[in-house]
């Protein structure tokens, strides 16, 4: 069974609190059950890390190695700030979607600037929690 890696970034742990209006009313707790039993359906094994700490995500890119077929990410706000952990997606070489809740490229200018989207096989942004399934949808017909 392959494995999928989900990554979330800083403030997703607080999605259905945090700004509803723009990130949805959903649960964190919600969403990664829902990531959970889709990814089964369709023949994954999913793992969801969710972390504030850049360290913490780079850490766990680099332990994936070897251990991980695909990856998904929505770095939150280190989409548009860290060198960091785009070096660290070059270095594991493991494929990997950009995933946004929102439609980054109808917000504020800065967010439309991604450290992630040239070296990402693609993005999915602004379809709320459906993002993440149709990124795994994405990542079955990529690891074919």
């Amino acid at each position: 069974m392959k494995k999928i890696l989900i990554l979330n970034g800083p403030n997703i742990n607080l999605i259905g609190k945090r700004e509803p209006d723009i990130y949805g009313k959903v649960s964190y707790n919600d969403l990664c059950r829902k990531l959970e039993d889709t990814g089964k359906d369709i023949g994954f094994y999913v793992e969801i890390f969710q972390s504030n700490s850049e360290g913490a995500l780079i850490d766990k890119i680099h332990n994936s190695l070897n251990k991980v077929d695909f990856i998904i990410a929505n770095f939150g706000a280190y989409t548009h700030t860290s060198i960091a952990l785009r070096d660290a997606l070059l270095a594991v070489k493991i494929p990997f979607v950009e995933v946004h809740l929102s439609n980054i490229f109808a917000r504020e200018d800065f967010r439309k600037n991604s450290f992630f989207s040239d070296i990402s096989l693609g993005i999915i942004s602004g379809f709320g929690i459906n993002s993440y399934i149709l990124a795994l949808y994405a990542a079955k017909e990529l690891l074919k």
